[in-house]
């Protein structure tokens, strides 16, 4: 045995694996699973040693495209004209993946785990800032959205 996740990296690359579907918070206080887009960029695109990492541009399309074409969101996924363009303006070279720690801010003093990352200059939606250096701005102009048949 080798340690080195190169099995790992091998699933997450092949044509019929899809990243980023997790448990929507039934767990929060056991495990989380939020910081997986930020680990996919930090680790595995950009400071992955013992192995080959994978592209910058592939751990994108991995977290956008895929996972939107197998939902059925055809609109979404790619930066092209005609589509929705929500986005991440990352400084990739200063992401950082902190420790999770727990907090306790649900109703009644319910636990959940949280995971800070830094990086993240902004994220728009819908052509909104919603959040700039990790912060949210109070826009809130996103929607609920159903797969297109």
């Amino acid at each position: 045995m080798d340690y080195d996740f190169e099995a790992i990296r091998e699933l997450m690359t092949h044509p019929r694996t899809v990243l980023g579907l997790s448990d929507g918070g039934a767990h929060c206080g056991l495990i989380c699973d939020a910081s997986m887009p930020t680990f996919l960029l930090t680790h595995w695109a950009r400071d992955r040693t013992r192995g080959e990492r994978i592209a910058v541009e592939e751990a994108v399309r991995l977290q956008t495209s895929s996972t939107a074409a197998l939902y059925g969101f055809h609109d979404r996924g790619v930066v092209a004209e005609g589509k929705k363009a929500d986005l991440n303006v990352v400084d990739f070279d200063a992401m950082t993946l902190h420790a999770p720690q727990m907090v306790f801010d649900l109703p009644a003093g319910g636990r959940r785990l949280v995971q800070r990352a830094e990086g993240y200059v902004a994220t728009l939606v819908a052509g909104e800032v919603t959040f700039e250096a990790g912060e949210p701005t109070g826009a809130r102009p996103g929607r609920l959205v159903r797969a297109q048949s």
